[in-house]
């Protein structure tokens, strides 16, 4: 037994000099190209943020309305919410702007609440601020014609 026990941490102990080995000759490359990890990375090309402007028409019937202007600087956090200084019930007309849906006032059992549910508080899981890009892959998308 002892000679197994023996054994088999010689190979442990064996195998544990090796494998780092032959994981150090491996060359890791950044997937953005052939700039090796310790390499100073290339620091990307900062894009410009769409001004205000009308809301961006939509592509499908669920999708979360995309945000028209810069989002830059807001503060989202559980004791406040920057969104809602324009957005919330009370404030959107003043603002000139469009006004939270009454989906984001419902739990997930469809029970109505007094204030914006948890699950829809932060609001840039879903709504994501546009830049102007040239898209990173080509896209032949074309909504349905009932969404147009």
């Amino acid at each position: 037994m002892k000679k197994i026990l023996l054994a088999g941490t010689i190979l442990i102990l064996g195998f544990a000099g090796v494998i780092p080995q032959l994981l150090a000759e491996e060359q890791v490359n950044s997937l953005r190209g052939d700039h090796a990890l310790d390499e100073n990375s290339i620091e990307p090309e900062m894009k410009n943020w769409q001004l205000d402007r009308d809301p961006i028409a939509r592509d499908h019937v669920k999708q979360p309305p995309l945000i028209p202007h810069k989002t830059q600087g807001y503060t989202i956090n559980l004791k406040f919410n920057k969104c809602m200084s324009c957005h919330s019930w009370t404030k959107y007309k003043d603002a000139g702007a469009t006004k939270i849906s009454q989906s984001h006032f419902e739990d997930r059992d469809n029970n109505v609440m007094a204030n914006v549910a948890a699950r829809r508080y932060f609001c840039t899981q879903c709504h994501v601020p546009q830049v102007d890009a040239k898209p990173l892959v080509e896209n032949t998308f074309q909504p349905l014609p009932t969404v147009k």
